[in-house]
Formats: C-alpha cells, structure tokens, sequence
C-alpha cells in the first residue's frame, strides 16, 4: 500500500485542466447575460427601476477602459522592456557539467 499515481488518475486531471476553463468561460458569459436582463447593484441607492444606471453603454464603457489599459501595460512591458521581468542568468548559456551558483543546497 504506497501512494501512487495512476494512469486514469492522471487522465481525470488532464481532463479538469482541459475542461475547466471552458466552464469558466461559460459562468462568466452566463454572468455577463444575467447583468444584462437583471440589472446591477443599484449605485444610487434608489429602489425603483426607473433611475437605475444601464448596463450598456455605461458599465461596458468602463469595463473596456480597465481592459485596453491593461493591454497597453502589457503591450508597453513585452515591446519596450521585454527583459524586465527576466533575470540575467536566462542569459548564460546552459552547461550540463556544471551547477549555476545560484542553486545552493538549504
């Protein structure tokens, strides 16, 4: 009796990784459809349906604002800086007879 991983063991996770972000994608679209027939919390603190914001143009507006923001960071980062999140040892090339300095044993 050891602990021991299986082929049908990691066909099952294979399967969670591949299926759930299909799932993901369908709750979040499944979201995005309840907010537009339901409406959103209501900002103004009014009960009635009449003075509430729309989802369309208003929450798509700045929902889209917060995504091409954030594309234009990354696309700043991957065109102008592409080495600014790496480390200068990705540059040193590989030598299987020896060990980087950078791994010590604890």
């Amino acid at each position: 009796g050891g602990f021991s991983v299986s082929n049908a063991t990691l066909n099952r996770f294979f399967s969670l990784h591949y299926l759930l972000p299909f799932l993901l994608a369908a709750l979040a679209i499944a979201h995005l459809m309840a907010l537009h027939n339901h409406g959103s919390n209501n900002p103004n603190g009014i009960s009635s349906s009449g003075d509430r914001y729309p989802m369309h143009p208003y929450f798509t507006f700045k929902d889209l604002v917060t995504i091409f923001l954030f594309f234009l960071a990354l696309s700043v980062i991957v065109f102008y800086f592409p080495n600014l999140l790496g480390h200068s040892d990705n540059y040193i090339p590989a030598n299987p007879m020896q060990t980087p300095a950078s791994i010590v044993p604890e």
